[in-house]
């Protein structure tokens, strides 16, 4: 959990993504990471992941967004693939794990 780290994982699928941590705040509860490598063929991808405590029902907003490049042709589909299988997923398994 430093700046600059380099987290290296593998997909279901066989795939590997590797990602670099470029900020991370314990106040703002965020963080900021590009990627380095990936099977998504995407350039240029930058996502930050913001947590935002709601008091009434203990409860956490949960945003994330991603800017990247691609080919005009990809770009629906990629937006699909990554807010479907990625930021989605992500909050499944969240939601699934914490049971909210």
């Amino acid at each position: 959990d430093q700046i600059g780290c380099v987290r290296n994982f593998g997909l279901k699928d066989g795939g590997r993504i590797r990602e670099r941590l470029l900020a991370l705040s314990d106040y703002e509860f965020s963080c900021t990471y590009s990627i380095l490598e990936s099977p998504m063929a995407v350039e240029n991808y930058i996502a930050t992941l913001a947590l935002t405590p709601i008091t009434d029902g203990n409860a956490t907003f949960a945003e994330w967004q991603a800017d990247f490049d691609c080919p005009p042709e990809r770009e629906r589909a990629l937006v699909q693939q990554i807010g479907a299988g990625v930021f989605q997923a992500a909050f499944s398994a969240l939601k699934q794990r914490f049971g909210r």
